[in-house]
């Protein structure tokens, strides 16, 4: 590689790692405003800023760490205590940091940078660091004055230490005899962290007097965790009083710190109470190893010091563990991976195909090898996918940023409370993700929050809250956008949508129905045109890219209260379980993530419900769509069909087909431009016989057909 190839290559290094620590430093600083006088976020603010400064240096980027020195250089007077952290300091701060991120952009390509701009942040970092003595204690003042004033805002999560236990699991002999087995139990501490786990069974006797109904064995556990000491004591909840359990402190906090020798092996048995210490005394200073001279001289055995040197490997495994964290990950274009996500994607569809030419065969020897393949394919998928995945948190960071500034400039006092960050979402997913959460958040505190006045005269807090919270729901994820508000007025929305032209003023709307209405294009409550709202557009925008994720967008208000929207989004976007059916000649695939049964339809069940399309199933009517009409498809209808009851939106609804295959590895693929528009569609995939089955996009298809019933419905009446 030349040198030019290697600089190149380090720039692109340094600019991925830049946009990561700008990312980092607008976190940490929002946290410092709330907790001004916490060292650790000052540390970080200051760390991310040496270390831009110093890499921008290093590859060619003077500017950026000519103008980084700077905000470099107050921050450590901020350490060293000599100025106080301010709200003016936090705003240039941010400006300084956005200044950062355009002369990166610029050097991408982007716009140029503004110079002015850049002297003019210079200038008051220079006017901070000059001030005396006596302008820092007012300016203390101020800082403590506005830590007081928003003592509502939520306080930073504070870190977890990671802490080593030591546990001894002695169960009373009678444990099998209350149906409770051990092996569960430690398994389930093996979910809690990084376990090593040593079964005692010295007191197991000869075959002949063994009662296998008695628990004669015991265990030690060294446990790495940064779940607390009650989590442990949960596992044993129920049998504490059929069991002894000891519970002991070996590290706490520092993970085993580089000056810290592990323990040796006399001193972990004397700390369990294996050996006395004039016993080990005695031993010390021969030349056998402690463990073998102990055994020999009876003092303890060998299951004991197996225990203790399993200790010793496991304290030096979570050490070395420690050690190598920071290089266990490595940088790959998303490229790359986009790349290895469609060879996957092809494999699926080989060993679909090669798993249907085997059973053609019905040799056993190739089934075997089909089998091995297909289990070999799916670790491989999952794997992959899994890569893919990234926690929604990094999303989530960027938004309290937003929300600062919305209320900066609407004169309101709003707080970001999020819960569940580190659910993990597909990485085009996330992308995807990011505009339509800005539109419903700035429309949260546009026109859910109120003035802070108003909120208070209505018995409220005047900060108002916007909560984000993520989580998982089955093969879907659900995130929340939740404001304590004043909620939306179904009488103003109906009004304004009349006035707008999109319904007729006799419509009859249910309540969902009309909170809806605000996904319809130029739609606006907004009584002025801002900076933020009032042109119509944006919560349409929403709907159309959640859609497009293949999403769903639900909304609850209620007046006076709030307003809570929820967004129901895939998992991934590139392969997915599903359900394949036939109708015809014609294949299609149902989503395996909203099936809940498939049932079957006669001909007698259609005529006994008088050819509606409706069906009893156990006792409740659940309506169906018969995808051969739907979808035009040719040919007689079989005696027996299948109906696949689905669930969309809390009600259930079947869709009839001629046979259910069975489930189906989906690789999704993308329509043509004719086709991309097809509404009941979302995609397509390919059979291991090369035939091609369209992807049913489940809720658009029932919300096309009762739009079709409605107006079908409107005709009639009017006819």
């Amino acid at each position: 590689m030349s040198s030019d190839e290697g600089l190149d290559k380090g720039r692109e290094i340094f600019i991925e790692e830049a946009q990561e620590l700008l990312t980092e430093l607008e976190s940490a600083l929002l946290e410092l405003e709330e907790n001004p006088a916490d060292t650790e976020l000052v540390g970080r603010v200051f760390r991310a800023m040496h270390t831009i400064k110093g890499s921008g240096a290093m590859f060619g980027y003077d500017d950026i760490a000519k103008f980084t020195h700077e905000v470099e250089t107050t921050f450590d007077m901020v350490r060293n205590g000599e100025i106080p952290v301010t709200t003016n300091l936090i705003n240039l701060t941010l400006m300084a940091r956005d200044q950062i991120r355009t002369m990166i952009e610029a050097s991408q390509g982007g716009p140029q940078v503004d110079e002015a701009r850049s002297k003019e942040i210079i200038s008051g970092f220079k006017l901070v660091m000059a001030k005396d003595s006596a302008e820092r204690e007012v300016a203390s003042s101020v800082t403590a004055t506005d830590t007081s004033t928003t003592g509502q805002k939520e306080a930073p999560i504070g870190r977890t230490s990671i802490v080593t236990y030591r546990v001894r699991f002695r169960p009373a002999p009678e444990l099998f005899a209350t149906g409770t087995n051990p092996i569960l139990l430690l398994n389930e501490l093996r979910e809690v962290g990084k376990a090593t786990i040593i079964a005692q069974t010295e007191a197991i006797p000869a075959l002949e007097d063994f009662d296998p109904e008695t628990c004669l064995t015991y265990w030690d556990i060294v446990l790495t965790t940064d779940k607390g000491i009650d989590a442990i004591k949960d596992v044993f909840i129920f049998v504490e009083d059929l069991c002894e359990v000891k519970i002991e402190t070996i590290d706490e906090g520092g993970v085993f710190d580089e000056d810290e020798r592990h323990l040796k092996l006399g001193e972990i048995l004397l700390s369990r109470g294996d050996v006395r210490l004039d016993d080990l005394k005695g031993v010390l200073g021969k030349q056998k190893r402690v463990g073998e001279i102990l055994v020999e001289l009876g003092i303890t055995d060998e299951s004991h010091v197996a225990s203790a040197l399993a200790e010793q490997k496991h304290i030096k495994e979570v050490k070395e563990q420690k050690q190598k964290t920071d290089t266990a990950s490595i940088r790959v274009p998303s490229e790359k991976l986009d790349k290895l996500v469609d060879l996957v994607g092809e494999l699926v569809t080989v060993q679909a195909r090669l798993s249907q030419t085997v059973t053609d065969f019905s040799d056993g020897v190739l089934m075997s090898i089909s089998e091995e393949v297909e289990r070999l394919t799916w670790e491989l998928r999952d794997n992959t996918m899994s890569i893919r995945m990234l926690p929604i948190g990094s999303t989530f960071s960027k938004f309290k940023r937003l929300l600062r500034d919305l209320s900066a400039d609407l004169g309101k006092e709003v707080n970001l409370t999020t819960d569940g960050a580190e659910t993990e979402l597909d990485k085009t997913v996330i992308e995807k993700l990011n505009d339509p959460l800005v539109h419903i958040i700035r429309n949260s505190v546009d026109h859910g929050i109120e003035q802070p006045d108003v909120r208070v005269a209505a018995g409220k807090s005047r900060y108002g809250t916007v909560h984000l919270t993520a989580g998982h729901s089955g093969a879907n994820v659900l995130i929340q956008i939740q404001d304590d508000g004043k909620g939306l007025d179904k009488d103003v929305l109906f009004a304004k949508a009349v006035e707008k032209g999109i319904i007729q003023p006799d419509a009859e709307l249910s309540e969902k129905e009309i909170f809806s209405l605000i996904f319809a294009p130029g739609f606006s409550t907004a009584q002025k045109l801002t900076s933020v709202s009032g042109r119509g557009v944006g919560m349409d925008v929403v709907k159309r890219n959640i859609e497009a994720l293949r999403g769903t967008v639900d909304i609850k208000s209620k007046l006076g209260v709030g307003t809570t929207i929820t967004l129901k989004l895939p998992l991934t976007l590139a392969i997915i379980d599903g359900l394949l059916v036939k109708v015809a000649d014609d294949f299609f695939v149902i989503p395996l993530s909203v099936v809940q049964e498939c049932v079957e339809l006669t001909k007698e069940d259609i005529a006994r419900m008088h050819n509606r399309h409706i069906s009893n199933v156990r006792g409740a009517i659940v309506p169906y769509i018969v995808v051969r009409e739907h979808f035009l498809v040719d040919g007689p209808r079989p005696d027996v069909e299948q109906i696949v009851v689905t669930e969309v939106e809390d009600k259930r609804v079947g869709f009839v087909v001629d046979y259910v295959i069975g489930e189906h590895q989906t690789v999704i693929k993308t329509l043509g431009r004719i086709y991309r528009d097809v509404e009941g569609i979302s995609g397509a995939t390919i059979l291991g016989d090369g035939t091609v089955a369209l992807i049913m996009d489940i809720p658009k298809l029932v919300s096309v057909v009762e739009k079709i019933e409605s107006s079908s419905y409107e005709t009639a009446l009017s006819a």
